[in-house]
């Protein structure tokens, strides 16, 4: 039997925006050489910073080792920065992080949550079928080593049960027809350009079922449930930290203004994951804008699910009940080329007015 959850805006704790990095030719993984310091690029994974991160370090880590280095920089302190540094350490490596920020200010912690390794992470006309095969080396690694999280102190890692519920029939999006698009603007002009990959590792990921009317507590028409994998902020970024202070890596707060300050560095191999700073760090015009926003209800431990409804989404972790609230006539061109990351609280708190009618039928008609 699930409990409701509670919310009331009075639950309403935080609001956090997030700028998401978003390349159409998928993140970028090169190499690059600045006079003596090799730079291994490791940012621009969209909505899918979470769920890749483990892939993509160690394609950055390899990529670092051809040289054999003793020594390595990386520059970012976020999901994608934190977790290349304790897989270059698990290589042998002495690692220092150079960063703004310690891990809990960054934008990582204001993102979602879940495991989403193909939201907004690419293109599917730029990115081509050569980044497809990379999205899956990199989901697959990550995926991996996520399970090895499960059950660990604190809860970093967890599968839920989470419930898409709608009053009319389920249906496959129809994209509407394009009048332009990307090649032509260097912007995508709609969702139908947005690359999907799941489908490449749907034998790993649980699929969704349908429920019966007597199996649904929530009073729509229709409801599906899988079980879906989410990050605790709080307890993975202790993990990852606690290992990574364990193994001797150092952390130097630092302002870079300029390649040519990264190149200045005393390590020279750098695995640079400034994720959305790369585009004034580098002047990387690749990269647009994504932006969105979770709210914050205090956790509620006795309601652990998660659900989609009517464009809201909610899911109960340890560290509390995230809420997004989006046009979902939108779709993946949501918040696309907005850099504005002031919190909208209005936004959450139409998207709670949505919802509550699902909790106030769960507990019987009170409120």
């Amino acid at each position: 039997m699930l409990a409701p959850m509670r919310v009331s805006p009075n639950e309403l704790v935080d609001v956090k925006c997030c700028i998401r990095p978003f390349r159409a030719q998928g993140c970028r993984l090169d190499a690059e050489q600045l006079g003596d310091t090799l730079v291994i690029h490791n940012y621009g994974h969209g909505g899918s910073g979470w769920s890749l991160s483990w892939g993509s370090a160690e394609i950055a880590v390899g990529k670092a080792m051809s040289v054999l280095p003793r020594d390595i920089a990386v520059v970012g302190c976020g999901i994608v920065g934190l977790t290349a540094a304790v897989v270059a350490q698990r290589a042998g490596l002495n690692v220092t992080i150079y960063a703004r920020e310690m891990f809990s200010r960054t934008r990582s912690v204001r993102a979602f949550g879940a495991w989403t390794p193909s939201s907004r992470i690419a293109l599917t006309e730029p990115a081509g079928p050569a980044f497809a095969a990379l999205w899956e080396q990199m989901a697959r690694i990550s995926w991996r080593y996520f399970r090895a999280c499960l059950g660990l102190p604190g809860q970093p890692v967890e599968f839920i049960d989470s419930y898409s519920l709608s009053d009319t029939p389920p249906r496959n999006r129809e994209h509407a027809p394009a009048t332009s698009s990307f090649a032509a603007t260097g912007v995508p002009q709609s969702e139908g350009e947005f690359a999907e990959y799941d489908s490449l590792v749907r034998d790993i990921v649980p699929s969704s079922t349908n429920l019966a009317a007597g199996e649904n507590p929530f009073g729509t028409a229709y409801a599906r449930r899988r079980s879906q994998m989410h990050f605790n902020f709080t307890g993975y970024g202790h993990m990852l930290l606690s290992e990574f202070f364990a193994m001797g890596g150092k952390f130097q707060n630092r302002d870079f203004h300029s390649p040519a300050d990264i190149a200045a560095l005393p390590e020279k191999v750098v695995i640079n994951c400034p994720g959305y700073a790369a585009r004034d760090l580098w002047r990387d015009q690749t990269i647009i804008p994504v932006r969105g926003q979770t709210g914050w209800l205090i956790p509620q431990p006795e309601a652990h699910y998660g659900l989609g409804y009517g464009g809201v989404s909610l899911l109960s972790k340890s560290d509390g009940v995230m809420v997004m609230h989006t046009d979902s006539t939108l779709g993946d061109m949501e918040g696309v080329g907005n850099s504005m990351e002031l919190p909208d609280r209005s936004n959450i708190e139409a998207g709670l007015a949505i919802v509550a009618p699902l909790f106030a039928r769960m507990a019987g008609g009170r409120a």
